[in-house]
């Protein structure tokens, strides 16, 4: 290295300059290590990122492939407040009268008792209250929450009990089954003694099924809920009024099927993008791109492939017949009208080319499974990136070892270079002093 400094002893040497120096030339190689091992690192976050957008792509495609998630249907009601319905795959359009002549209710019971406060009068001392067949035993003096308490601190009694105010200074035990409907009834036998003394009367609400009839067949729920009551189809109950017919309908959702195609649709153009990017990224010779790995090529092939392909055995072979298509540059749309013409002129073979044994989006998951499994390709590209890395971390190690190394010997013949300069300087001041 070439340098302007003179060792002449006449003029003043900054060696922390002249060792700073030689130590940016020797360190030259390590820099340009640690900027491929930084590359490398950058790489390995760009391969995460597109894991994280073939994992969002398999989840859209996980919507289509099957035949539950691509025969969507929907319910509507002509008084939600009073009947609300939910549809699900199974369900046949069709449409229901159902009137509601009650509704399930969770039985209440009773203190006879008024008490002028909740946790000071004694209202038993001892003995027990069972409760559907579950004996709740008291030792001392109870008050009315203390009553509360124990009756909720014993297991499997089915009920709840709580201190109710009903005036100023008037309060009641009120004990309330867990879950609604008769098949929930309770009976209390009250075994309680001392105090001033507790009872329980009749019933403050007796414990009743929800009622209906649905296209004039009658039918009960222990809850305000019919599950299934026909295939696919479940009845929420909110209102009772036994001369009010509701209207009911299913029909099939082809809006919700485009829907759960649109979400694959932008998941795809997103993950394109991605890949569109890195490849003019490693265009312009970037090292920290991954659009030059022959995986990214290949991902893209294989998964267009996959879309254009041969699918289903019915009157549509491919997704372009049902609207699904590319784009001149390489994006997927979604041709509403073309795949609403479809479903209306063949729906079951429409839905059977996306989710059917031989339809396209079974192919596509199984496609992309390659890649994001435990084991799959994109595994193994982190893999080896990591073992580049962990290799660097070795050299660069040891190259930071023989630069320290090489500084301390550098750092010593400065050193000494400059206690004989100095010394020079010393004895030719001296004898110029003497006129020599």
């Amino acid at each position: 290295m070439s340098s302007g400094i003179t060792f002449s002893g006449f003029n003043d040497i900054d060696f922390n300059v002249v060792l700073n120096a030689m130590m940016t030339q020797a360190s030259v190689p390590l820099t340009a290590l640690q900027d491929r091992q930084s590359a490398l690192k950058s790489r390995l976050t760009s391969f995460e990122t597109l894991r994280t957008r073939i994992d969002t792509l398999r989840s859209a495609a996980d919507g289509l492939k099957t035949m539950d998630a691509v025969s969507t249907t929907a319910g509507t009601s002509s008084n939600a407040a009073a009947v609300s319905i939910s549809s699900g795959p199974s369900a046949t359009p069709a449409h229901y009268d159902v009137v509601v002549t009650s509704l399930a209710r969770a039985q209440v019971t009773a203190s006879a008792e008024t008490f002028a406060d909740a946790d000071t009068t004694v209202v038993a001392s001892g003995g027990s209250i069972t409760i559907g067949g579950v004996a709740v035993a008291l030792a001392g003096d109870t008050t009315l929450q203390g009553l509360a308490d124990a009756i909720n601190a014993a297991s499997d009694t089915g009920v709840t009990a709580a201190v109710v105010q009903t005036g100023p200074g008037a309060y009641r035990l009120a004990l309330t089954s867990a879950l609604t409907g008769t098949a929930h009834a309770f009976t209390v036998t009250n075994g309680l003694s001392g105090g001033a003394g507790i009872s329980f009367g009749a019933n403050v609400v007796d414990a009743t099924d929800a009622a209906i009839t649905i296209n004039n067949i009658a039918a009960t729920s222990s809850s305000n809920v019919f599950d299934n009551i026909v295939p696919g189809v479940t009845l929420t109950v909110q209102q009772a009024n036994p001369s009010a017919t509701i209207g009911l309908d299913v029909a099939t959702d082809n809006g919700a099927f485009a829907e759960k195609i649109e979400k694959f649709v932008a998941a795809y153009n997103d993950m394109v993008g991605f890949l569109e990017a890195q490849r003019v990224s490693a265009g312009t010779g970037d090292e920290r791109s991954i659009g030059g790995d022959p995986l990214l090529r290949q991902l893209r092939g294989n998964l267009r492939s996959a879309l254009l392909g041969a699918h289903g055995a019915g009157a549509y072979g491919h997704l372009a017949e049902v609207g699904v298509e590319f784009t001149r540059d390489g994006t997927l749309k979604l041709d509403r009208a073309k795949f609403d013409a479809a479903l209306s002129s063949n729906p079951d073979d429409a839905r059977a080319l996306f989710a059917g044994p031989d339809g396209a989006f079974p192919a596509v998951d199984t496609m992309l499974a390659e890649y994001t499994d435990t084991t799959g390709l994109l595994s193994s590209a982190r893999d080896r990136i990591n073992k580049q890395i962990t290799l660097m971390d070795g050299q660069i190690l040891a190259m930071q070892a023989r630069l320290a190394i090489q500084r301390d010997a550098l750092q010593r013949q400065f050193t000494e270079a400059d206690a004989v300069m100095s010394r020079l300087k010393s004895q030719s001041g001296a004898l110029s002093n003497l006129g020599i």
